[in-house]
């Protein structure tokens, strides 16, 4: 019996085979370190993704960039024309009322006010409203024609009435209006000059309403372009 045992151990040395205890687990079988089909992270996809999110950040400060400073231009040409609209009633109701004094005051002041009042305007109640989801196309293109009727034709024209009636008063160049009936003393005086301001009120509107549709169509631009880089 002991020889079979020793030539049973001797075939199982030599056949390579060696005895596992309970509990162990063999040397050659290695447990998984990673999930089937998930890629481990390298740092060469950390180098590539880091400038391709820049690229896409500085992409999208070029397009706010560019499309707000063709705001900034189309706004500064509807104020422009505005203060060219002042100069234009401040030329026609001095030569109404025959004023010769303070001109470069007048002149100022009229060129100055519609200017910036157009501009906050279309700031305040076109770009700001547009940018915050609140108005659609159409009301863009009214309140912007409405801007430039109001603040570059009625504005500049009641501002130059005003002015120019009360140095006329001052320094006597018409005769006193009967009390009670100054406006329509002064409207009467000047009937004839005051329709040449039709040409800067069909301007104005037309302005408005190209301004109107051209900051809605930078607004949808710039929302496609940044969706589209999204």
């Amino acid at each position: 019996m002991a020889g079979l045992g020793r030539e049973a151990g001797g075939d199982r040395s030599a056949a390579g085979v060696v005895p596992v205890g309970v509990g162990e687990a063999p040397e050659d079988i290695k447990m998984p370190t990673y999930i089937y089909g998930q890629s481990s992270p390298s740092l060469g996809d950390a180098k590539l993704r880091k400038p391709m999110v820049i690229e896409i950040i500085e992409k999208k400060i070029e397009y706010l960039r560019k499309e707000k400073t063709l705001n900034i231009y189309g706004t500064v040409t509807f104020g422009t024309t505005a203060g060219f609209s002042g100069i234009l009633a401040n030329l026609i109701f001095r030569n109404c009322f025959k004023v010769k004094h303070d001109a470069l005051k007048t002149y100022a002041s009229l060129t100055t006010l519609p200017f910036l009042s157009t501009i906050v305007s279309c700031e305040l109640l076109v770009r700001h409203a547009l940018y915050s989801g609140n108005i659609s196309r159409e009301n863009c293109v009214l309140r912007s024609s409405l801007i430039g009727i109001v603040c570059g034709v009625l504005y500049p024209t009641a501002l130059a009435f005003s002015k120019n009636g009360r140095l006329a008063v001052k320094y006597h160049t018409v005769p006193l209006p009967p009390k009670g009936r100054v406006v329509l003393y002064w409207l009467l005086l000047c009937q004839t000059e005051i329709k040449a301001m039709v040409i800067p009120l069909i301007l104005q509107t037309a302005l408005g309403i190209y301004h109107g549709l051209q900051h809605y169509a930078i607004f949808e631009s710039t929302l496609e372009k940044t969706v589209h880089e999204d």
